[in-house]
């Protein structure tokens, strides 16, 4: 005798049947602060976030009961800010915690679709001037379009065996490569290289690194701090400054600098999953990069409208490994050195 098996929908169990998309929370009912204090973001951002996203979140579905943009963008907004699938917030916008997932695997797919759109560096040579303008007016470095520094994301374990993303503390992690301008903007984003690559590791097989060999950006250069080798295009601090102008130098690297520490502070008190607090982000490597990516594509939309980088309430960072070992990261580049060298001559002496 067969056995009738049934389905079970949990939205359907758990909201009965009628209207064809889950929109049982509707934005104009709550307030503001509401809004910012559950999803981290205020009502206009993510009306515009529903138009933006809109389109893809409404594709065909086999589901009878397909979920309304709206709701899987504050699902997944809640899942970036808060890092946690808590029953309280399905509760909130009437989904559950199986659909609050989709959502959030939904919105994130959709974000990393448009991660050029909003990452990128100017395309025309009076945004890169005005970008040094505003670099030398902070410390008085010429030349700066970026800083570049990497962080670390905590995953879980891939599988037992795979030691690649494995740091130097003994975690599980994703080595993420980024470059900011003065404002904390992300111009260069890559999430995908494992936590066993050192800082220079990564940035030496990057694309980042490719585009600025290849001469993409000539007359310019990137700071970045002693993890990395001092380039042409890359611009790091001397490990024992000696004279006045070195020590002037070394100053000013550091004030540049900051701009991209606080950035990496922000993100990770504006995007709870990536600090840790919550626990590594439960996902696949690339899954988890990709999620990392749709941050950093919300971080700069954010800004766009008009969100201070610095706004978010800074609650602490997410903690990292320890820094490499400086003596052996000077360089052997000779015309590198002479750049530098040029450098702290005409413009710290």
């Amino acid at each position: 005798m067969a056995i009738p098996i049934t389905v079970l929908d949990c939205d359907l169990l758990l909201y009965g049947r009628g209207h064809r998309t889950l929109d049982r929370f509707k934005l104009d009912d709550v307030t503001d602060d509401y809004l910012m204090s559950m999803y981290g973001f205020p009502r206009q951002f993510i009306y515009y976030l529903v138009e933006l996203l809109g389109a893809s979140l409404s594709r065909p579905t086999q589901r009878s009961r397909a979920i309304s943009p709206e709701t899987q963008i504050l699902a997944a907004l809640g899942f970036y800010t808060s890092g946690s699938f808590q029953t309280r917030m399905g509760d909130a916008i009437g989904i559950s915690q199986a659909s609050m997932s989709r959502c959030v695997a939904n919105v994130t797919e959709a974000l990393v679709e448009r991660a050029s759109q909003f990452i990128h560096f100017p395309a025309d040579e009076a945004s890169m001037q005005a970008l040094k303008d505003e670099f030398y007016g902070l410390a008085g470095i010429p030349g700066v379009i970026g800083v570049v520094d990497c962080i670390h994301v905590a995953i879980k374990a891939p599988n037992a065996e795979d030691l690649s993303y494995v740091n130097r503390k003994g975690l599980h992690s994703l080595n993420c490569l980024m470059v900011c301008d003065i404002r904390g903007a992300l111009m260069t984003v890559e999430t995908n290289w494992p936590g066993s690559l050192q800082d220079y590791a990564v940035l030496q097989q990057s694309s980042l690194s490719s585009q600025f060999e290849a001469g993409m950006h000539k007359d310019s250069w990137l700071l970045g701090d002693s993890s990395f080798f001092l380039r042409t295009w890359l611009m790091t601090p001397l490990h024992i400054p000696e004279t006045p102008a070195e020590y002037r130098y070394n100053m000013a690297h550091s004030a540049t600098h900051s701009v991209i520490e606080k950035t990496f502070r922000t993100l990770c008190s504006r995007f709870r999953c990536l600090d840790g607090s919550k626990g590594a982000l439960q996902y696949s490597p690339e899954k988890s990069s990709h999620i990392i990516l749709a941050c950093c594509v919300l971080h700069n939309i954010s800004l766009e409208h008009g969100m201070d980088v610095w706004s978010s309430p800074m609650t602490g960072s997410m903690e990292q490994p320890p820094e490499e070992e400086y003596e052996h990261m000077e360089s052997l580049d000779l015309e590198a050195d002479r750049i530098r060298q040029e450098l702290m001559l005409t413009h710290f002496s």
